[in-house]
């Protein structure tokens, strides 16, 4: 079986609130798969359903394997030591106590180290470490990267890119579009409770980031565009039309070009736009 997990019309209330609205999709074996939204979009509810965190009132989910899932940052005692909690999830899990982990994400010199004592950076790093006890098939990462600079986030992703080599299944929630095009096989953007876009970040950029801006610095002001830092702004899906017919403007009316840039549409503008506006 390639799924590794099914959810069929999925639906989530809180009181009269309806906060999952009937959502289906499947993740499949070895692939890493993010859950995107804005604050209030229902992507850390929905993991939480299918963690069993959270009762569900209506729908269906299937989880064919082992589980493992990342805790948050508020989810362990201050005064824990790091080899104390890790010995606990190892007696919760039924798994033997073995401290190959340890050294797999640098603990071994914090073992003795108080959780409340511990950086933003080691704390993701026991928390990583304590959702593979018992070497689960699935793994569930919510905002794995909050609040880490530039050098943790580089070794937790390069850890997270080992898992999907030992072809372990990974569904993740995130904010960062950066971290999801660097490391997602497929996404799904929820929206007021609803899945508004599922794929691959390239269908979606291909999808709705067909234009394109292109910025311009001319000695004189032009018609019909917008001003930005100094550049005159047009957007277009065709490049090279639009930048020949400003150019050839420029030429006739000898309006000296200073400057050219062209920007894409990044992942970025995307999901904001999609977060705004929805898709039907």
């Amino acid at each position: 079986m390639n799924v590794a997990i099914q959810i069929e019309n999925l639906v989530k209330s809180y009181g009269s609130n309806t906060v999952i609205k009937d959502i289906s999709f499947a993740v499949n074996r070895g692939e890493i798969f993010a859950l995107l939204g804005t604050n209030g979009a229902g992507k850390t509810t929905t993991l939480e359903c299918i963690e069993g965190i959270r009762k569900y009132e209506g729908g269906n989910i299937t989880i064919n394997g082992t589980v493992g899932v990342q805790l948050q940052s508020s989810s362990l005692p201050a005064n824990i030591k790091a080899i104390e909690a890790y010995r606990l999830f190892c007696k919760w899990n039924k798994a033997q106590i073995n401290l190959e982990l340890f050294n797999i994400f640098e603990l071994q010199q914090l073992k003795d180290k108080q959780y409340k004592e511990m950086s933003t950076g080691q704390k993701r790093r026991l928390h990583l470490a304590l959702a593979l006890i018992g070497n689960p098939d699935i793994i569930f990462l919510d905002e794995p990267t909050a609040g880490l600079d530039v050098e943790g986030r580089v070794s937790l992703h390069s850890q997270i890119r080992k898992l999907k080599e030992q072809g372990k299944t990974i569904i993740m929630a995130s904010h960062d579009m950066a971290e999801v095009e660097s490391l997602c096989d497929r996404i799904a953007i929820l929206k007021d409770g609803k899945i508004v876009f599922i794929g691959i970040t390239t269908e979606l950029t291909r999808e709705m980031g067909k234009q394109c801006r292109i910025l311009i610095k001319t000695e004189r002001p032009l018609k019909n565009a917008d001003c930005e830092q100094g550049y005159w702004v047009f957007t277009s899906e065709n490049i090279g039309d639009t930048l020949y017919e400003l150019l050839e403007t420029c030429k006739l009316t000898q309006n000296i070009v200073l400057d050219v840039k062209i920007e894409r549409t990044t992942l970025e503008q995307i999901f904001m736009d999609i977060a705004r506006e929805g898709k039907s």
